[in-house]
């Protein structure tokens, strides 16, 4: 029992509370992290730095000290250092300032891992308190204030915030940052907050303190009375609560009263103590009266009452003031320095109108717009100091009994001065920067009752805390003279807490009963959000060395060493151990000392069980007045589990003689096996891989008797009770009780009737069975009828004990014994396990109902004697009863049956699925870890849950929709195959052997769910399940990809809309929005890092994104024009009514009959069913916009998409689809047509060129099939064709340019495909003459290998069409060496194409001449 420190309250989101006050400093350190990384939340120490390395004035310290001190790495900086920092005395508020700003931390309480109640300090508020400029906090208190409920018993009611600023400005303020009362006391900055409240006499004649405030200024002390500023606090809250309330304004309240003393007589001054009010004794009093009045002085005979403070600082280090309180008359010693003993107090008019605060609104404005009036302070002279003109005092700390007073300094001392006799008692040195805190300790009960002073008031015990940053070290001192009796290790960096106050508003009468809930120090350590506070035993402060308490101590220490030493004797320890527990005479450390023991892993179960009883027998033979009740106790119940313990350890070494009896259970169990075989064959080979484990973590790790100890407990009427603990500690338990027996190497019996002897509850011994069977599943797949049977023969002998199954249970309803296997396996992820569990108690269930059922018909041949000795007029009756009794069972009988079977189906669906998810997915795909399931996980994901499995699965198993599709309906087909009958078997039984395993496996769990994963169902879940992940990591483009594929695979148009309207408002329309502004500003296709920054995608995924968007809304305008009437996928432009009926009928949803039960949210096709329709033109708008994006991005062509539309077009965009609004009708500009005619014929262009680089630039024909994606797909003309249609653009046109674009790139059999589709030919045929004649001047004046017939050729040209094909560019062609039976064909054409009266007719002639000819003299 030595000193102890211990976590109480722990603080949540620290760092939020740095963050926030430390925000223009991390701003800081975000512009400079390129200087250096490390000193990201490191503040400016050069202060206290150069003040511990500059040692000339100072006195020097020890070099071990400073390497002590030095700062360990990868510790938090002090942030907390540079904040204001103030814990109610009841631990429920911290308040933590910096600057302007501060946060506010509440008590509350959470449930943690282990199920324990903790209590954690967590954010209420945070703001801004200062409301001048310029003004900083630079002290904080928080005040407690007692309730004035009768119902009270010593918890606070509110607790006030006090705050002093640089202003002089001291500011109250409720636990939600309301500020009540605010007031200038005097124009310095406040140094110091500090209060004192009422404390309960321990001793007769002891001065009773009164409750006041001190506010410390740098030459002025401020005191508050505390029943007057109680009383003003209350009547703010009360009226800030009314004002609120009424939605009305707070007035304002009047000025609090005060006593302003203007402290003289010292240089400077850092802190203060107000040690109360005080009396000099009539020794003390004619001293000072000689010293000072001389030898004539006189004295009167009642020496006054003095307020003493004691104040720290410089020139003198430590002064003392007394100031006289009321009006008495000032002693003659005390006339020079009491000059004035009328107090200069600020005090307030409170006969009228002090409870409501009645004031008129003008005086009300008058009064804020004065500048507040400071009253002068009444000068006060100290009484005397303690000189030392070198050291300078930092911070002092007074001590509960108001007596003593801990000064730290400069110097790194702590002083501990007498402040009756005004002298320095102790000193200690070495404690730079420390900070003090006083613990005072109430002697206990018990060892006051024993004692021959028991009459007496219980002693207390004083004791200092000093905790020294530095060195890291909390260090606790008895006093006055005492030793050093703690000392604990904490981090650098940590905070001591000490208010040295309690309640505000407790007097001697409200106090009476009470029991203050208060701590007293309490350390903050800012690296982990621990709060800590210290516990002292009162015999650390005795210093008697034949107190039987410290003899004591020192036997339970030696035994601690011993225990700790690793290679003691065992026969040592058993003699050591049994030595020091008889010698102890306090049952308290007597009952610690033999807890240690029984904790001890090292001492074995022998040494354990002799010692504990030998210590009960002893206690024995003591007389029963001197006996601890609790301690006999203790040593009983261990003594009874530790013969449990070697029971159960001999029977586990022993031989299994029970023989299994083969009944028709057993039998029936067996067929049950061989049909779930081949499952449980295929889930262990997916299960159970090589992994590597530790030995430490292994289920045949013995459990050890300490183990086993504080598992188990003994209640008062001797049964054994298993507290549950960590399932680890629960599974090993279970382990050691039971895996012998379903080994078969421990005899099941007499395990179990050890186990009943005992006392054990049959529910916790049916739970540890079950929780060790479902563990080892592993284990029990390897042999599974061995260990079934042995199961078999452990749950009917457990069903069998006292208390398992009530003899009065209704047949009508559930086993509650039975129940709880069920929940068991419902519960457990382990799917082969629970389900061969469940086959083993659904006939150990059956058996044990049959016989209950038997023993009850034995019973009737008994009472049908019975029935022959009564009446006759009465034996029907009594018939009727017996018959209905016996139909009563067997319908008992059929609902338990009832509810096994459900259970079994469940279980067999379950571990089909968990088979399929076990597979393992291909190396490098994303989804994460497999997700163990089981029936409840399954129940409770509703209807959808199991959908939602599989479609996780699939894209983990990277399926492609084609080949889930595939799979499906092989399924269909297979089914077909089954209904028709014949010849079906040999086939189907090659197709199964055939198939992939993943197909096969998949194919089974669809079989086992034919309605929750119906085709329609997975394809819509595997479209969300895609498009969820793609939301994720956006730049995976293919995850939208296959969503969208998915989402074309589903047959119902009704789910298809749904899914694809929650997948557009949902994930796809804020991108795209994004997209469509960041196009918008750039002009043109944008790069990399802008689509990072504004879209959070790359360029490449972008275009991959806007490609799927598109896809998406063609589904939905298809979709559309399905369901509603008379409306095609065409036809749309006039179309803008969403509400007509609809011609297919919604499809209804069902899930399997043993699944009915599931309950939570609803699936994804239940909400796409849920979705409104969409409206089509504006589906159709975005679908353009859409369009517009991909192509650009495609192509890279400069557009700005959004200023293709007019204002009506642009307010339609990005809105809800199911909404109608306002659409572009009519004709439209005629520049903005032409900005779109150039677009589309800029993306013509575009995919020309790049189809050009597989058929120009390569010798593959042309007839060769474009790809279905990307810039080269062939469906971009018509797409372009679509786009110009509905954009007002003449499609003619755009023909025209792509068959020219053909021609131009040397495409000519393409050309003549799209030609076909050219309606006006005249025009088209002027055009390409143009481009026949730049391939003709390109083959006679501008090609390099000239023929001597193209010169002659030439010659005899026209002289018209020579200078016509001299002013032709070639340059314009991006392919000129085209063949001269490609031109000749185009002449050909074009003669076809332009009329007779054409003006260039005949130049076309010309140009076929001069062509055949060329054609000719190449041939020859």
């Amino acid at each position: 029992m030595s000193c102890s420190l211990f976590e109480f309250c722990r603080l949540q989101e620290l760092r939020t509370v740095r963050d926030f006050l430390f925000q223009n400093q991390s701003k800081e350190s975000l512009e400079e992290k390129n200087q250096t990384e490390e000193n990201e939340l490191s503040w400016d120490t050069s202060d206290w730095e150069s003040g511990w390395d500059n040692g000339d004035n100072k006195e020097e310290e020890s070099t071990s000290l400073s390497k002590a001190e030095e700062e360990p790495p990868g510790q938090s900086q002090p942030w907390l250092q540079d904040c204001v920092v103030s814990l109610s005395p009841c631990a429920d508020l911290l308040v933590v300032a910096r600057e302007q700003k501060a946060v506010f931390l509440s008590a509350k309480w959470r449930t943690d891992q282990s199920g324990r109640e903790e209590m954690t300090l967590a954010v209420s508020w945070s703001g801004t308190l200062s409301t001048e400029e310029g003004e900083s906090v630079s002290s904080v208190i928080a005040i407690p204030l007692a309730s004035q409920k009768r119902s009270s018993t010593g918890r606070p009611d509110w607790t006030c915030i006090v705050v002093g600023f640089t202003s002089g400005y001291v500011r109250f303020y409720t636990e939600s940052g309301v500020l009540l009362l605010a007031q200038l006391l005097h124009v310095d900055p406040v140094l110091r907050l500090k209060c004192r409240t009422y404390e309960i006499p321990r001793h007769p004649g002891v001065t009773e303190q009164h409750e006041e405030l001190s506010i410390l200024y740098p030459a002025a002390l401020v005191t508050i009375d505390g029943f007057s500023l109680f009383q003003s606090l209350r009547a703010c809250r009360n009226q800030v609560a009314r004002a609120a309330a009424a939605g009305s304004d707070v007035v304002p309240p009047p000025p609090l009263a005060y006593k302003k003393w203007g402290l003289q007589e010292m240089d400077t001054i850092v802190d203060h103590s107000s040690a109360g009010v005080m009396t000099l004794c009539v020794f003390d009093q004619m001293k000072n009266a000689s010293i000072l009045g001389g030898f004539h002085a006189s004295v009167k005979g009642s020496p006054p009452a003095m307020s003493q403070f004691v104040t720290v600082g410089s020139g003198p280090y430590t002064g003392f003031y007394y100031a006289v309180e009321g009006n008495s008359q000032p002693l003659l010693s005390h006339v020079a320095l009491a000059v004035a003993s009328k107090l200069t107090s600020a005090l307030f008019n409170a006969a009228s109108g002090w409870l409501g605060w009645n004031k008129n609104k003008s005086e009300e404005e008058a009064a804020q717009k004065q500048k507040p009036k400071v009253e002068p302070a009444t000068p006060l002279g100290i009484r005397f100091g303690l000189p030392d003109s070198r050291r300078h005092g930092e911070s002092i700390c007074l001590s509960p009994c108001n007596t003593l007073a801990g000064v730290t300094d400069d110097f790194g001392r702590v002083a501990l001065l007498d402040l009756a006799r005004g002298v320095t008692i102790r000193m200690w040195k070495g404690y730079r920067d420390a900070q003090l805190g006083w613990l005072q300790v109430q002697e206990e009960r018990g060892d006051r009752e024993f004692s021959p002073s028991a009459s007496l008031p219980r002693r207390h015990a004083l004791f200092l805390i000093i905790y020294t940053p530095r060195r890291g070290i909390l260090e606790v001192w008895a006093m006055q003279r005492g030793p050093r009796v703690g000392a604990f290790t904490v981090g650098k960096y940590c905070r001591l807490l000490y208010a040295g106050y309690h309640l505000m508003g407790v007097n001697s009468v409200t106090s009476q009963g009470w029991q203050l809930h208060t701590q007293q120090v309490c350390l903050l350590d800012p690296t982990t959000g621990a709060l800590r506070t210290i516990s002292i035993p009162f015999h650390l402060a005795l210093s008697d060395k034949k107190n039987e308490r410290a003899k004591d101590m020192h036997l339970l220490k030696r035994l601690s060493a011993v225990l700790k030493s690793r290679d003691v004797d065992p026969d040592a320890l058993e003699r050591e151990a049994k030595s020091a527990l008889l010698e102890i005479k306090h049952p308290a450390i007597k009952k610690q000392a033999l807890e240690s023991l029984l904790s001890n892993k090292n001492a074995p179960v022998s040494c354990l069980t002799n010692v504990t009883s030998a210590l009960h027998d002893a206690l024995k033979q003591q007389e029963a007045d001197e006996v601890e009740t609790s301690l006999l106790q203790l040593c009983s119940s261990h003594l009874k589990l530790l013969q449990l313990y070697t029971d159960i350890q001999q029977l586990q070494s022993a031989a299994n003689t029970d023989v299994c009896s083969q009944n028709d259970s057993l039998e029936g169990l067996e067929e049950e096996l061989s049909r779930v075989e081949p499952t449980l064959q295929r889930y262990a080979q997916l299960s159970f891989k090589p992994s590597v484990s530790f030995a430490q973590d292994s289920p045949d790790t013995p459990l050890s008797a300490q183990a086993f100890l504080t598992q188990l407990e003994v209640t008062e009427d001797g049964r054994v009770k298993v507290n549950r603990g960590s399932d680890a500690e629960w599974n090993q338990l279970g382990n050691f009780l039971f895996w012998g027996c379903l080994c078969g190497k421990s005899p099941t019996h007499k395990v179990c009737d050890t186990l009943q002897l005992a006392g054990f509850s049959p529910q916790q011994l049916l739970s540890l069975l079950m929780s060790v069977w479902l563990q080892r599943e592993k284990e029990v797949l390897q042999k599974p009828v061995e260990t079934v049977k042995q199961l078999y023969t452990l749950l009917i002998a457990l069903s069998n004990m006292e208390g398992a199954v009530e003899e009065s249970w209704d047949p009508q309803s559930v086993s509650p014994w039975w129940q709880q296997v069920r929940l068991t396996c419902i519960q457990s992820h382990n799917a082969a396990a629970a389900l061969l569990a469940a086959l083993v108690a659904h006939c150990a269930a059956k058996t044990s109902i049959t016989s209950r059922a038997d023993s009850k018909v034995e019973r009737l041949p008994a009472n049908m004697e019975a029935i022959s000795q009564v009446p006759s007029a009465e034996i029907p009756t009594l018939r009727f009863s017996a018959v209905f009794q016996l139909q009563s069972e067997w319908e008992a009988v059929s609902l338990e049956l009832e509810q096994w079977v459900v259970c079994v189906r469940q279980l067999e669906d379950m571990l089909v699925l968990q088979a399929l998810l076990l597979v393992p997915s291909p190396q490098g795909t994303a989804g994460g870890a497999v997700v163990q399931c089981s029936i409840k996980t399954l129940l409770e994901g509703g209807t959808g849950g199991i959908a939602d499995s599989v479609s996780k699965w699939v894209f983990r198993q990277n399926i492609t929709p084609e080949r889930l599709k595939e799979i499906l309906l092989s399924k269909e087909t297979e089914d077909e195959k089954k209904q028709k009958g014949d010849g079906g078997g040999a086939e189907e039984k090659r197709s199964h052997e055939e198939a992939d395993r993943t197909a096969e496996l998949l194919l089974a769990v669809c079989q086992r769910f034919p309605d929750s994963l119906s085709p329609d169902l997975l394809f819509a879940h595997c479209s969300w399940e895609y498009v969820v992940q793609w939301n994720k990591d956006p730049e995976e483009a293919r995850y939208f990809f296959s969503a969208v594929e998915h989402l074309k695979l589903i047959s119902s148009p009704h789910i298809q809309l749904g899914i694809s309207s929650m997948m557009w408002s949902t994930f796809v329309v804020k991108r795209f929005s994004a997209a469509a502004f960041l196009m918008e500003k750039v002009g043109k296709a944008p790069k990399d890092r802008l689509c990072r920054r504004d879209v959070g995608i790359g360029d490449k995924a972008m275009t991959s994104f806007l490609g799927c968007c598109v896809q998406l809304l063609q589904i939905l305008m298809e979709v559309t024009g399905i369901l509603v009437r008379n409306q095609s996928s065409l036809s749309f432009m006039a179309f803008y009514a969403d509400s007509a009926m609809e011609e297919v009928r919604a499809p209804e949803l069902s899930v399997e009959e043993v699944w009915s039960g599931a309950e939570g949210p609803a699936s994804i096709a239940q909400l796409a069913l849920e979705q409104r329709g969409v409206h089509y033109p504006l589906v159709q708008h975005h679908w353009l916009l859409a369009s517009i994006l991909h192509a650009a991005m495609s192509f890279t062509v400069k557009v700005k998409p959004l200023s293709q539309f007019d204002s009506k077009g642009k307010n339609a965009f990005f809105r809800d689809l199911t909404t109608i609004q306002l659409m572009p009708s009519g004709d439209m500009d005629p520049g903005l047509v032409s900005l779109r005619q150039e677009f589309l014929l800029r993306v013509l262009t575009g995919w020309v060129q790049a189809i050009d680089d597989t058929f120009c630039s390569t010798s593959l024909p042309a007839s060769t099939p474009l790809p279905s994606d990307g810039p080269k797909a062939d469906w971009w003309p018509s797409l372009c064709i679509d786009l110009g249609s509905l954009l007002q653009v003449n499609p003619d046109i755009l023909r025209r340019h792509l068959v020219c674009e053909l021609y131009n790139q040397g495409l000519d059999l393409r050309a003549e495909e799209a030609m076909l589709q050219v309606e006006d030919k005249e025009v088209l045929g002027s055009q390409l003459l143009v481009l026949t004649g730049q391939r003709l001047s390109y083959s006679l004046l501008h090609s390099q290998n000239q023929t001597q017939a193209a010169m002659e050729l030439l010659a005899r040209l026209p002289p018209t069409l020579c200078t016509w094909l001299k002013a032709m560019d070639p340059s314009e062609l991006r392919c000129p060496l085209v063949s001269l039976s490609k031109t000749s064909r185009l002449v050909s054409r074009l003669i076809e194409m332009l009329p007779e009266n054409h003006a260039q007719y005949s130049l076309a002639l010309h140009l076929l001449e001069a062509v055949d000819v060329l054609t000719l003299s190449a041939e020859g």
